[in-house]
């Protein structure tokens, strides 16, 4: 494959720079400061879901239009595809999709292409599909942790080099340059550590999951596993609604209908726990803080943030989207012969208490 040459001849200091810049904690800083991409993803398209999932799962290609402009005028294109999951999928999913979208333009020097699926297999086949079209860098959020060696490997053969967003996967580290992900994990247990610190007299959770396999739903939902073995906590109802609102209100709905007693909805996003209150609202089930029923999301879509502001929910915790800065400064430093300073960088992330948040922490964490 041929090498790409950059339209801007990168500096020493640039390229120094560039490699801290991947290293270091400070991601939430790092991605916020890109007010134009902020805006950008700021979109919710959190009830469009399931209706949408299929027309996302085709090929969309970002590098069609006008010629390109400025820098990127006076030299090639790094061909870049990107694979993603179902960018209406969630709130989180939107601000990612135009996060990346915002970043990856023949501006700035990339001829992208893009592919959306919720489906491992799909995704595989697209990113065979990118191979065949002699792509530079494959950029992936994997749909499931498992499956990608042999793709992968014929990626790494062709000469592409593969770069994870937002997820990791089960496959031997040298098929990747680098992976840009949120610590899942974590994320689950500063929500469950937040959960024991209430101090309730009983624990009745429904646990609402995201799709099975994933990244998201493996960690948001071990830490819960692991807190109901060790605390004694009673699980009412654990089931996926994958992601998604209105089968998250189906499955509330019907724990509502059973007459059975819970307290407490950890749901493993926003859009599911909203889904939740909706089938709370509905049999007039009081929630949030001091009331009858505790609300707990993640991903931190402004929305919800300011639910907690108003005590309707009670927690949130952040998964943060906007990792599009990151990997370009990855493909920079590659193309220009350096090398990626660390294998594994984690994007700052914390959690928010209904009682303790502001609304500068709406403005500021609300994607």
């Amino acid at each position: 494959m041929k090498k790409k040459v950059l339209s801007v001849l990168l500096s020493t200091a640039m390229i120094a720079a560039l490699v801290t810049g991947c290293g270091n904690d400070g991601s939430t800083t790092a991605s916020t400061d890109n007010a134009a991409t902020k805006d950008a993803a700021t979109t919710d398209n959190a009830a469009e879901g399931d209706a949408a999932t299929k027309d996302a799962a085709t090929t969309d290609n970002a590098a069609e239009g006008e010629a390109a402009t400025g820098d990127a005028a006076s030299g090639e294109l790094i061909k870049v595809g990107i694979i993603n999951n179902n960018p209406n999928e969630s709130g989180y999913r939107t601000a990612n999709d135009n996060d990346l979208k915002a970043t990856f333009t023949k501006e700035n020097g990339y001829d992208a292409s893009f592919a959306y699926s919720n489906d491992n297999s799909e995704q595989i086949a697209h990113a065979q599909t990118f191979i065949q079209n002699e792509v530079e860098y494959l950029l992936l959020s994997a749909a499931d942790t498992a499956g990608w060696d042999s793709v992968l490997t014929d990626a790494q053969n062709a000469g592409i080099k593969v770069i994870l967003f937002d997820r990791v996967i089960d496959a031997d580290e040298s098929l990747y340059e680098a992976s840009i992900v949120s610590d899942m994990e974590k994320e689950g247990q500063t929500a469950v550590d937040w959960l024991k610190a209430q101090g309730l007299s009983e624990y009745n959770i429904v646990h609402l999951q995201g799709v099975m396999g994933t990244a998201a739903q493996k960690g948001r939902s071990a830490a819960m596993d692991a807190a109901v073995a060790a605390e004694g906590w009673n699980i009412v109802n654990q089931q996926t609604a994958e992601w998604n609102a209105e089968t998250a209100q189906q499955i509330v709905q019907s724990v509502i209908d059973s007459g059975e007693s819970f307290n407490v909805i950890y749901a493993e996003n926003d859009d599911m726990a909203r889904g939740a209150v909706a089938a709370l609202d509905a049999a007039n089930i009081s929630h949030g803080v001091g009331k009858d029923v505790v609300i707990m999301g993640f991903d931190c879509n402004k929305w919800a943030l300011e639910e907690l502001l108003n005590q309707n929910w009670n927690y949130d915790g952040q998964c943060n989207p906007f990792q599009s800065s990151y990997i370009d400064d990855i493909i920079k430093t590659l193309e220009s012969g350096g090398t990626v300073a660390e294998k594994t960088i984690i994007m700052d992330e914390k959690g928010f208490d209904a009682t303790t948040i502001t609304a500068d922490d709406v403005e500021k964490f609300g994607i």
